[in-house]
């Protein structure tokens, strides 16, 4: 499904924290939406998927505008991973069960188990299924909510810095798996990032946030250290290496 923010006004109640926000979103498209702390970038995902009211403008999924659709319609439809999850005293299992509950009837079918066991083995959790989510690290952690997502079976996936705290090794193994559920999948992704480099990397497009409006949405050949330093507020030089842009400081 096509995800579209059309003039977008994200904010809350008593202030405005974007304006006009507009970008198109095709289905297997990574999307990094990147800028300062601060900035906007949670607050603007948590208005994709409407969890915060829009202050104006529209996201539409499809052409129908998501304020429209229920909230299992919105489930079923979009997948949300936020920065931070509760390690609570849930296996495994059960706080990736959890992701069926917009699929479910009157009770857990066989069909939503096999759909969990299939997120299971997908993200090599087999051996993490049965221990409480307070005794893992945060890798592991991240994996679980992000398979929790992938069984809701959406269309479009929200990422809000898939990669905060986590080493090298798990950092890469997370946008591996974005990448192989946008490209083999379909599903559309817009995340955001603190990690410039493995953003460019990884991501098709970039939507640059500054000072409560966008800045710029490129793709990987649009990409400009001038539009990048001027997000960031240092200025920067972009070295390609193996075919991926890498961003230094040039400071």
């Amino acid at each position: 499904m096509k995800l579209c923010a059309r003039d977008l006004d994200v904010g809350y109640r008593d202030r405005l924290v974007l304006s006009q926000v507009a970008f198109d979103l095709a289905p297997g498209e990574i999307l990094a939406v990147l800028g300062r702390n601060g900035v906007g970038k949670t607050t603007l995902l948590r208005t994709l998927n409407a969890m915060l009211p829009a202050r104006g403008g529209a996201v539409l999924v499809e052409d129908a505008d998501i304020l429209d659709m229920s909230s299992r319609q919105i489930a079923r439809t979009m997948g949300y991973v936020p920065q931070r999850s509760e390690a609570g005293r849930l296996t495994a299992f059960d706080a990736i069960l959890l992701g069926r509950v917009p699929h479910l009837r009157f009770a857990v079918r066989q069909e939503d188990l096999q759909v969990v066991d299939a997120a299971i083995r997908r993200l090599g959790l087999e051996e993490l299924a049965l221990r409480n989510l307070d005794r893992m690290s945060g890798g592991e952690l991240q994996k679980v909510c992000i398979a929790r997502a992938l069984v809701q079976e959406p269309s479009v996936l929200l990422l809000d810095e898939p990669t905060s705290s986590l080493d090298l090794k798990n950092q890469m193994e997370i946008l591996n798996l974005v990448r192989e559920v946008a490209q083999g999948h379909g599903v559309g992704v817009v995340m955001t990032m603190h990690d410039l480099s493995a953003a460019l990397r990884f991501a098709d497009r970039f939507l640059f946030l500054k000072k409560g409006r966008v800045l710029s949405v490129c793709d990987r050949e649009g990409l400009s250290p001038e539009v990048i330093g001027e997000a960031y507020g240092v200025p920067v030089c972009i070295e390609w290496i193996r075919g991926c842009p890498v961003v230094i400081p040039e400071n």
